[in-house]
Protein backbone atom coordinates (compact mmCIF):
# COMPACT_ATOMS: atom_id res chain seq x y z
CA UNK A 1 0.00 0.00 0.00
CA UNK A 2 1.30 3.59 -0.57
CA UNK A 3 1.58 6.08 1.66
CA UNK A 4 -1.05 8.23 -0.56
CA UNK A 5 -4.29 9.25 1.73
CA UNK A 6 -7.55 8.52 -0.52
CA UNK A 7 -10.30 9.91 1.47
CA UNK A 8 -14.04 11.61 0.29
CA UNK A 9 -16.52 12.93 2.22
CA UNK A 10 -19.79 14.54 -0.47
CA UNK A 11 -22.97 15.10 0.69
CA UNK A 12 -25.93 16.15 -1.65
CA UNK A 13 -29.11 17.91 -0.20
CA UNK A 14 -32.41 19.10 -1.88
CA UNK A 15 -34.73 20.67 0.32
CA UNK A 16 -37.63 20.47 -1.62
CA UNK A 17 -37.21 16.93 -2.02
CA UNK A 18 -36.55 16.28 1.32
CA UNK A 19 -33.17 14.67 0.09
CA UNK A 20 -29.78 14.95 2.86
CA UNK A 21 -27.41 11.97 1.71
CA UNK A 22 -23.95 11.84 2.30
CA UNK A 23 -21.13 9.59 0.80
CA UNK A 24 -17.85 8.51 2.53
CA UNK A 25 -14.93 6.97 0.22
CA UNK A 26 -11.38 5.66 1.76
CA UNK A 27 -8.52 3.67 0.63
CA UNK A 28 -6.99 1.41 3.32
CA UNK A 29 -4.71 -1.12 3.42
CA UNK A 30 -6.00 -4.60 3.83
CA UNK A 31 -4.43 -7.75 6.34
CA UNK A 32 -3.26 -9.29 2.58
CA UNK A 33 -1.09 -6.71 1.51
CA UNK A 34 -3.46 -5.26 -0.92
CA UNK A 35 -5.71 -2.36 -0.96
CA UNK A 36 -9.50 -2.30 0.43
CA UNK A 37 -11.78 0.28 -0.99
CA UNK A 38 -14.14 1.53 2.21
CA UNK A 39 -17.86 3.25 0.92
CA UNK A 40 -20.44 4.19 3.29
CA UNK A 41 -23.49 5.58 2.09
CA UNK A 42 -26.95 7.05 3.71
CA UNK A 43 -29.45 9.83 4.80
CA UNK A 44 -27.58 12.48 7.15
CA UNK A 45 -27.61 11.74 10.40
CA UNK A 46 -27.72 8.28 10.02
CA UNK A 47 -25.13 5.44 10.34
CA UNK A 48 -26.05 4.05 6.84
CA UNK A 49 -24.59 1.53 4.94
CA UNK A 50 -21.15 0.19 4.15
CA UNK A 51 -19.55 -1.85 1.33
CA UNK A 52 -15.77 -3.02 1.12
CA UNK A 53 -14.14 -3.83 -2.22
CA UNK A 54 -11.08 -5.66 -2.45
CA UNK A 55 -8.71 -5.02 -4.98
CA UNK A 56 -4.99 -6.60 -5.46
CA UNK A 57 -2.77 -3.46 -6.37
CA UNK A 58 -2.93 0.00 -5.05
CA UNK A 59 -4.02 1.17 -8.74
CA UNK A 60 -6.97 -0.68 -9.50
CA UNK A 61 -8.24 0.85 -5.95
CA UNK A 62 -7.29 4.12 -6.98
CA UNK A 63 -8.71 3.97 -10.56
CA UNK A 64 -11.80 2.93 -9.01
CA UNK A 65 -11.78 5.65 -6.22
CA UNK A 66 -11.98 8.10 -9.04
CA UNK A 67 -14.55 6.65 -11.22
CA UNK A 68 -17.14 6.67 -8.29
CA UNK A 69 -15.81 10.01 -7.28
CA UNK A 70 -16.79 11.28 -11.05
CA UNK A 71 -19.77 9.46 -10.76
CA UNK A 72 -20.91 11.20 -7.60
CA UNK A 73 -20.37 14.53 -8.99
CA UNK A 74 -22.30 14.38 -11.40
CA UNK A 75 -25.04 12.92 -9.89
CA UNK A 76 -24.90 16.10 -7.82
CA UNK A 77 -22.86 15.11 -4.55
CA UNK A 78 -20.69 18.04 -3.59
CA UNK A 79 -17.31 17.03 -1.68
CA UNK A 80 -16.80 18.36 1.69
CA UNK A 81 -13.74 18.88 3.54
CA UNK A 82 -12.43 16.58 6.13
CA UNK A 83 -11.61 17.64 9.30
Amino acid sequence: MTQHWFRLYAHRIDTTKNMARFYAMSIEPDLFGGSALVRRWGRIGTRGQERIDLFEDDLQAISHFLFLARQKRTRGYMPQPLS
